[in-house]
């Protein structure tokens, strides 16, 4: 079976010149995208928090799978990086774009819980983990990526990996499934 995407985002082609250009090799690969529009169209009127928007190509899978009356807000401490997504991207009404810290807008945050939360970034992730765990609504997804070594880890990085798995799996709350696949991901559902 081959589990390469045959549909993919209109603005993708273009996202990832502004990518190859910015020099950033972070972004969403294709089948992570493709579980994002999945996991976003499972939720016809969901909220959906993405963490580290980069240049926008997980914000243009997430789009492609919501509903019409969902909502993503996109939080990137990059502002530059976040011009190209906003550029592609920003017509959709159904997009906030947030330039900023994902920490300290995870920690000021003070509205509903989210569907959908895919922390991109440390923060969210490695760091403020609890608090972005927290705003998944019950029956609601948090998802995680790069859990498989990859180009831009730094140095030591492995440990940290182990560490938040394990500190997910440990979690009573939340119900975790590990998918040694695309660049290794871990998806977890909050019990209701």
């Amino acid at each position: 079976m081959d589990d390469t995407p045959s549909r993919l985002p209109a603005a993708l082609p273009a996202l990832r010149s502004q990518a190859r250009q910015a020099g950033f090799i972070m972004s969403s690969e294709d089948r992570t995208g493709n579980l994002l529009a999945a996991l976003a169209a499972a939720r016809p009127s969901g909220r959906i928090l993405e963490l580290g928007t980069g240049v926008g190509e997980g914000t243009a899978w997430l789009l492609s799978g919501m509903g019409p009356d969902s909502t993503l807000t996109t939080v990137e401490l990059d502002a530059a990086l976040q011009a190209f997504a906003h550029e592609h991207l920003g017509a959709d009404p159904r997009v906030t774009f947030v330039a900023g810290d994902g920490g300290a807008w995870l920690e000021d945050f003070d509205g509903a819980p989210f569907d959908l939360v895919f922390a991109d970034t440390w923060p969210g992730k490695f760091t403020h983990l609890d608090r972005a765990l927290d705003l998944v609504a019950p029956g609601g997804i948090y998802l995680i990526d790069d859990l498989l070594p990859q180009p831009g880890w730094p140095e030591g990085h492995e440990p940290s990996v182990e560490r938040l798995l394990a500190e997910l799996d440990a979690r009573e709350d939340f119900q975790c499934v590990r998918l040694a696949w695309a660049s290794g991901l871990l998806m977890a559902v909050r019990t209701a």
